[in-house]
């Protein structure tokens, strides 16, 4: 790797597990995407890659199996295409997200996602951070999506025109899950930006690299911690939104149906982006969003059949799994990322086949490490790889932990260091 490597980070870029290989990430605020740039993603894959797309938990797109001399050509493609992968890895304000994209009010969501991703994306004063710094905006708090994110923004109310949002800080998984608290309520959307700004000032000047907020909230306390960022600047301002058009590109749904396509493991091929793609410019404006589940949705145009056009790309694309398809959230793992323990579609293909009817009505989450990406703790079971053990004759198996979350909290670890067989038995259990 160049030594140029150990800064592609910020641009969105890691390191695969094989060498000379790297992946790239796209930021879609809120995961939402036109079917004309979802079609130069596909493109850039074939291209540069080996046409191997993942879907991400925080409804952004990645590319993999592309090689460092090509590097500067794709960032050229996507921005041609109005996408950036700036801040989508490394000390920076990640991509904004949003698992209420079937909300009524969504586009209203997706407007404000649209205007965070701007405003914080390439700017000098919020990268270089202590660690990755996430926003998540929410319509209720019902997923408890809120609760894992640096700043979680929870719609609140509609007032004359106004959108106020409950502020939710310093929550993360890891190694050391600790949901958020609530900051300040109702805030004028108007007033979201200067207050976000206050919360990453406090962040970059207290906490070490390379930590999270959520080491702040541990170290000082909630009380400590709410007084220093009161007492920034930025913390009392306003900052109305300029006059002009709505930002967003998903319209409200009026009726209209939505259709879900399940992806296993958030897995694409360039090429069923593509049949995808052209199903959205067929049916649904041209517009995609890519869930926080890994799947696939489009809001149809009026008088169009979800039934009929999911049967069509199902047929077309081969990529859902037989039905009800369940909830299934998957990392890369062991199959390209430096950090993953376990081969995770492997692991989730296994334990697919143990779900009964109760299982697939459940929601799973499989982490190919402590990392967590996949959200286990908000998924009803959790599943983390989380070490390798050394076996007697010399090999080494990978251990998993087994999550359960029941209320509004975070899940809770029932099980440590089970082998694979012993997790199998545990999800037949359970589904």
């Amino acid at each position: 790797m160049s030594a140029a490597a150990s800064d592609y980070r910020l641009d969105g870029i890691y390191k695969q597990r094989q060498d000379d290989f790297f992946m790239q990430r796209v930021k879609l605020p809120a995961g939402v995407i036109s079917a004309g740039q979802a079609r130069v993603i596909a493109s850039v894959s074939t291209r540069f890659g080996q046409g191997s797309i993942h879907l991400t938990s925080r409804g952004s797109i990645e590319i993999h199996w592309l090689k460092e001399d090509d590097l500067p050509q794709i960032k050229r493609e996507l921005a041609k295409a109005g996408l950036t992968s700036r801040g989508a890895c490394g000390g920076a304000v990640r991509g904004i997200t949003c698992g209420s994209q079937s909300a009524q009010g969504f586009p209203a969501l997706e407007s404000l996602a649209r205007r965070l991703h701007r405003h914080f994306t390439g700017n000098p004063r919020f990268e270089r951070l202590p660690k990755k710094f996430k926003i998540g905006i929410e319509a209720d708090v019902v997923g408890g999506k809120h609760l894992i994110q640096d700043v979680g923004l929870v719609l609140a109310a509609f007032e004359d025109g106004q959108a106020f949002y409950d502020v939710w800080i310093a929550g993360g998984l890891g190694r050391e899950p600790r949901p958020g608290f609530l900051l300040i309520e109702r805030v004028a959307e108007k007033r979201i930006i200067p207050v976000i700004e206050a919360v990453v000032a406090v962040y970059a000047t207290h906490a070490p690299p390379p930590k999270r907020l959520k080491f702040l909230a541990a170290e000082f306390g909630e009380t400590k911690l709410r007084l220093l960022i009161e007492a920034e600047t930025a913390f009392s301002e306003d900052i109305s939104a300029a006059s002009g058009l709505p930002e967003n590109i998903v319209t409200e749904a009026n009726g209209r149906q939505r259709l879900e396509l399940p992806v296993f493991a958030g897995k694409l091929t360039a090429a069923q982006l593509e049949l995808i793609a052209e199903t959205a410019e067929r049916v649904a404006d041209g517009v995609i969003m890519i869930t926080v589940n890994q799947d696939i949705a489009l809001l149809l145009s009026a008088g169009v059949d979800a039934t009929v056009e999911l049967l069509l790309l199902q047929q077309t694309t081969g990529v859902a799994l037989a039905e009800p398809a369940p909830v299934l959230r998957v990392c890369p793992g062991s199959h390209e990322c430096r950090m993953g323990l376990a081969a995770t579609r492997d692991l989730a293909g296994e334990i697919l086949d143990h779900f009964s009817q109760k299982g697939r009505a459940l929601s799973w989450a499989v982490s190919g490490c402590n990392n967590s990406c996949t959200q286990p703790q908000l998924a009803d079971v959790g599943i983390v790889a989380t070490r390798l053990s050394a076996e007697s004759d010399g090999q080494k198996t990978t251990r998993f932990d087994v999550y359960r979350r029941n209320g509004a909290g975070l899940g809770e670890k029932v099980n440590e260091g089970l082998t694979r067989q012993e997790l199998v038995d545990v999800v037949h259990e359970i589904g």
